[in-house]
């Protein structure tokens, strides 16, 4: 049943993984939806499916007349309207909830359950911040449960109500908006308290269960995955075999291709405990050797955790590390992935590194250090996916 008839609604940041799902939602529920973004993202092809429209400039757009600007956290300071956290509040008051949030497995584990949900026939709609190649996309309309991926960086999940709230671990990971992983688990805390049915899955045990995914951390998100579907009315021996097939969702360790016998994978991992998990997962693999290349993000977060940074990448058998992607904040002195190089030097001596600013230079590096048998893995949250058919390319794939 459409629950925004009537509605004109415009999108600044319509290309990104949240709002643009948001639109896709808000369309099908109704609303008349246009939106804007400053640069062509992959979202934007689904978008563009639905019948909506959209304008990409370099200069920021202005809503139709009549219509409710929702903007993206990028554009907050250049665009004046609602924030997408509190139109995400009213998304979620509209239809029977499930949120997931988390420093890490949120995408992985709302992905799972909304997989068993859509291969048990039970109709979810979906938000995720990732495309999940077996569902189509990153979000959808759905007539059961909507499972959503909360976010606590800007502390928008604060303000989401469902009826089921999931924790999947507490990290400090945003380091810009949290003084310390005491303040995280206090905002997480609290929005579990306002959730009637909560759950947290810090000490659950790993899923005795053989996955398509591979890794420890993917075990755990299954674990989570199979609670959460369990409050849902989901049993966990319906659960099990479906969620058994599932392969995984875009930038989560996902296969991209391979050459010259060397298999190239792509990871959004941007935290320490994210890149030796996913290492530890290609190991899982069997590759004879892991060869990295890393692109930090945020200059806050590389400042703050450059050392464990270095630990988690000696874990490798060689790494590259770029240049840092700032995103959303200013570059700050003296501050550079050079910083994390140093690090992984000194946490082992001997081993294989390069500093390679340009993605380019780190592509062309880590090809020649890899041989048949070997895994190469580009790794960070920002545009280090670019170097994906550079490598490809040069492995002769």
């Amino acid at each position: 049943m459409p629950r925004l008839d009537g509605r004109r609604l415009w999108f600044a940041g319509i290309g990104g993984a949240g709002l643009s799902g948001y639109a896709l939602l808000a369309h099908a529920w109704g609303a008349e939806v246009s939106g804007w973004d400053r640069a062509e993202t992959p979202y934007l092809a689904q978008v563009r499916a639905a019948g909506i429209p959209v304008a990409v400039t370099t200069e920021p757009g202005t809503p139709p007349p009549g219509a409710e600007a929702v903007v993206s956290s990028a554009f907050a300071e250049l665009v004046p309207g609602r924030s997408r956290a509190e139109f995400l509040a009213e998304l979620v008051s509209l239809q029977p909830s499930i949120v997931v949030a988390g420093a890490h497995g949120k995408t992985t584990t709302t992905a799972m359950i909304a997989f068993c949900l859509d291969r048990l026939g039970l109709d979810p709609g979906f938000l995720v911040g990732a495309a999940v190649p077996q569902l189509g996309g990153n979000a959808r309309a759905g007539s059961g449960w909507l499972v959503v991926e909360g976010d606590e960086s800007d502390g928008t999940v604060a303000l989401l109500r469902p009826r089921i709230g999931v924790v999947t671990n507490v990290d400090l990971d945003h380091h810009a908006s949290f003084a310390a992983r005491a303040e995280v688990e206090e905002l997480l805390e609290g929005w579990l308290r306002e959730v009637p049915q909560p759950l947290r899955c810090d000490e659950l045990r790993p899923a005795d269960l053989e996955l398509a995914v591979p890794g420890e951390h993917n075990r755990r998100n299954a674990a989570c995955a199979l609670a959460a579907l369990e409050l849902a009315g989901v049993s966990r021996e319906r659960a099990r075999p479906v969620l058994a097939d599932f392969r995984g969702a875009g930038r989560r360790f996902e296969p991209r291709g391979e050459g010259g016998g060397v298999r190239v994978y792509d990871d959004y991992g941007h935290h320490p405990t994210e890149v030796a998990a996913t290492i530890a997962a290609a190991r899982e693999l069997g590759a004879g050797r892991v060869h990295v290349l890393f692109q930090p993000h945020l200059p806050s977060r590389t400042r703050h955790l450059a050392r464990a940074f270095g630990a988690a990448l000696a874990a490798a058998d060689s790494a590259c590390v770029t240049e840092i992607y700032p995103a959303r904040e200013e570059q700050l002195p003296g501050v550079s992935g050079k910083l994390i190089v140093d690090a992984l030097t000194e946490e082992r001596p001997g081993m294989p590194v390069g500093w390679t600013p340009r993605l380019a230079d780190g592509a062309a590096l880590v090809a020649g250090r890899a041989r048949p048998g070997d895994a190469i893995v580009t790794m960070g949250a920002g545009d280090v996916d670019r170097a994906v058919p550079l490598l490809l390319a040069r492995l002769g794939a």
